[in-house]
């Protein structure tokens, strides 16, 4: 048995090895022109395809039906590349490649780099990208962020902002329907973009915005829903969320006309993007025109699925690592966007991360660049290699998320029933120190105690992303409710407006979930992705039965855009300036701790920040001095006196200053 084991693993590791040699000994194309490069007087077409045989292009006059207007061979060209030009004018034609691999054609597919499409993305279109433009494109620009931890995130999908019939938006579930200003709720209160202004965020992130899968842009007026984690093409807005889906213009310049807005009213925009895998698999455009390349497999040959989704990409093989270089620059470039948020970040391995990093802060030195540190499941590349949480400290200046702080405010997203620190849970105060630090090495954190991470993993604040909620899983309110069902809903309420402060009062990166600042509810619907609009949509009444909520969240936000304290720029600055063993003795479920603000330049010189998790109201002794008040137990009470020591009420934060 010891034999014919260890001959099946020489055997498992040679087949891997030779499938490694084999991708490996593929030609790289280094030039910057694949897919099309538009002019009046005639286009070229690029495209990489090393083990075909012969390559066709096909023009079509329509982007949805019809059959081809014309074909033509391609011709051998260098690195693994096929080209042809077709001379004159081909604004507005629709095209797509195909194959011949061992004598046998593959399925025409668009241009993996097209910059446009028809309708439901099955037909690439010749575009001129100057017609896409709004009036004064070339003057656009996002606010700057001096610091990445000067950043607030507000995550967002574009249907959800809108949709809802007390949005008072027109543009319902439309890239333009977040240009609109003026619009209000049933009883006068803003909605939408004005929302957005009014509440203080700097970045909002849009959940995927390029051309996805699963919406049949032929069928707008059948309701239909996803959050778009299905990418189908990656360099092209989503046409459900344009006007007219069947001109590849449009979507374009809607999509433009949103990052336009958005910076003219302060905002920068942050794209959910998803290259850790494709919505197809064998049929996908990659794997039709180049077979296996673009994919990790088993040693079995088969595709490997880190992602849960039937594949993943392999983004260490240099056409990929290409492929997703220019993509994420040529959105930088065209559309004026401020950032990226990586789905599914530990399935891409670190050097493409760091080389994306390297190339984007050239182009923007602002850029924001963040993601999820795991996978859905195991991959054949290495850990070490792979852009994985507990590799943060390698990431250059991009960030990660932190479920450590997630799980410790609110209680496990895998378990309905778990509670955490803001909802009475006991023995999480560890955990919460470890958020409040931003996963940084601090003396004063006991990391045996830790939930999740035993050991500090960010190099400093901009590694971390600092949330207690997110598109996926129950929303906060809906947790809450789940998790301490028997708890009155006024309780619910303390435990929601503590778990947002804790947020936005430690240090990394801060980011919320739409809604969550009024209580926003999926209806107890954990996972929403293909849920219709009733469960997803954004309530716009919510705004007006919690504006106690709202103002709660919309002063802490102001406080940490006022006061340096709130958002360090490096460990050394945390390990020095925070203390939570000032020398009071706090009572289990209770967190206090002391920021040096006059040491980064803060108007406050010394600030107090206490959280009481319990059910109870619990009393916290004060340094010396006479303190004023900012937040008094969930409460905006400004410039009051205390001294001493101070009342802690069940489920609350306190801020005081000196």
């Amino acid at each position: 048995m010891k034999k014919l084991f260890s001959i099946f693993f020489l055997i498992t590791v040679f087949f891997a090895h030779a499938q490694k040699s084999v991708y490996d000994r593929y030609p790289v194309y280094n030039g910057d022109d694949l897919g099309l490069t538009y002019a009046p007087s005639g286009s070229k077409f690029r495209i990489w395809a090393p083990t075909a045989e012969k390559v066709q292009i096909l023009f079509y006059d329509n982007g949805e039906n019809g059959t081809a207007i014309m074909e033509e061979e391609m011709q051998k060209s260098k690195e693994g590349t096929w080209v042809k030009i077709i001379k004159g004018d081909m604004l507005g034609k629709f095209y797509t490649f195909r194959v011949m691999i061992n004598g046998k054609w593959m399925n025409d597919v668009p241009d993996p780099y097209a910059k446009s499409v028809g309708v439901n993305g099955r037909r690439a279109m010749v575009v001129d990208l100057k017609n896409t433009n709004p009036a004064d494109w070339e003057k656009d620009k996002g606010p700057k962020l001096m610091n990445t931890t000067d950043a607030i995130i507000y995550e967002l999908h574009v249907r959800d902002a809108s949709i809802s019939d007390n949005s008072g938006i027109k543009n319902k579930g439309k890239f333009l329907g977040l240009t609109e200003t003026g619009t209000i709720n049933n009883d006068g209160l803003s909605t939408g973009l004005d929302h957005l202004k009014e509440l203080g965020v700097t970045e909002v992130h849009l959940l995927p915005c390029f051309d996805f899968n699963s919406v049949d842009e032929t069928k707008l007026n059948t309701p239909q829903y996803n959050w778009g984690y299905d990418p189908l093409n990656y360099n092209v807005p989503e046409g459900s969320y344009s006007t007219n889906p069947y001109d590849g213009i449009s979507r374009i310049k809607e999509f433009k006309q949103l990052v336009q807005a958005f910076h003219q009213n302060g905002l920068r925009v942050i794209m959910d993007v998803v290259y850790n895998h494709t919505a197809l698999t064998e049929d996908s455009y990659f794997n039709q025109l180049v077979p296996g390349y673009y994919y990790r497999h088993t040693a079995d040959g088969k595709f490997s699925d880190a992602t849960a989704c039937s594949n993943e990409i392999a983004s260490e093989r240099p056409m990929v690592r290409k492929f997703i270089l220019e993509s994420v620059k040529y959105w930088v470039q065209q559309y004026h966007v401020d950032g990226f948020r990586f789905d599914l970040m530990g399935v891409m391995d670190i050097k493409t991360m760091n080389l994306i990093s390297k190339e984007l802060h050239r182009i923007k030195p602002d850029i924001l660049l963040y993601g999820e540190g795991w996978t859905a499941g195991s991959s054949p590349l290495p850990d070490s290699l792979r852009a994985l949480k507990k590799y943060a400290y390698k990431l250059d200046r991009i960030a990660v998320f932190s479920d450590d702080i997630r799980d410790a405010i609110k209680g496990s997203v895998f378990d309905i029933n778990d509670r955490g620190f803001a909802s009475g849970k006991p023995g999480m105060e560890q955990s919460i120190r470890f958020g409040v630090v931003a996963s940084c090495e601090h003396p004063q954190v006991d990391y045996s105690k830790v939930n999740y991470s035993k050991a500090p993993y960010a190099a400093g604040p901009f590694n971390t992303i600092t949330y207690c909620s997110c598109h996926d899983n129950n929303t906060l309110w809906d947790k809450l409710s789940l998790s301490v069902k028997d708890a009155p809903e006024a309780d619910r309420k303390e435990m929601q407006k503590l778990s947002l402060a804790i947020v936005l009062t430690s240090q990394g990166i801060p980011f919320l979930h739409a809604g969550s600042e009024f209580l926003r509810s999926k209806k107890g619907v954990e996972n929403s992705y293909h849920s219709p609009d009733s469960i997803n949509e954004i309530d716009w009444s919510l705004k007006s039965q919690n504006a106690d909520v709202l103002e709660l969240v919309k002063a802490l936000i102001r406080m940490r855009k006022e006061h340096p304290a709130f958002h360090m720029t490096t460990a050394k600055e945390i390990d020095r300036y925070i203390d939570f063993d000032y020398g009071a003795q706090n009572a289990p479920g209770v967190v206090t701790y002391l920021i040096h603000g006059e040491a980064v330049q803060d108007s406050w010189k010394k600030i107090l920040v206490a959280f009481n998790g319990r059910g109870e109201q619990t009393i916290t002794l004060l340094p010396d001095g006479n303190w004023k008040t900012f937040i008094q137990n969930n409460i905006i009470m400004q410039d009051f006196q205390v001294s001493g020591k101070a009342v802690l009420d069940p489920h609350s934060c306190t801020i005081l200053y000196q």
